[in-house]
């Protein structure tokens, strides 16, 4: 008796493998959205090493300001030590 839980996560997988292997890592990342997804992972792990992994604030509306502030520091942390830079042709 196979799972198909494993069957369909194993055909997935297999999937992309498949289309690593035919059009290339850069083609799977730009067709799944893993370069976002990344981003993402990112952006969060920044937040919880500057801010804190947990919240303070008790209610929700608290929370929601701490979280406010928080993005907004991060953000302007971010500006700040963001280079600018151009594409030279």
């Amino acid at each position: 008796m196979v799972n198909d839980n494993k069957v369909a996560a194993s055909t997935v997988r297999d999937h992309h493998v498949q289309y690593i292997a035919e059009k290339g890592r850069m083609a799977w990342q730009k067709a799944t959205g893993y370069g976002r997804r990344s981003l993402v992972e990112t952006a969060i792990g920044r937040y919880k090493h500057s801010i804190g992994p947990k919240l303070r604030a008790r209610s929700t509306d608290g929370q929601q300001g701490e979280v406010a502030i928080a993005v907004n520091a991060l953000n302007r942390m971010i500006r700040t030590a963001k280079p600018i830079s151009a594409r030279q042709t």
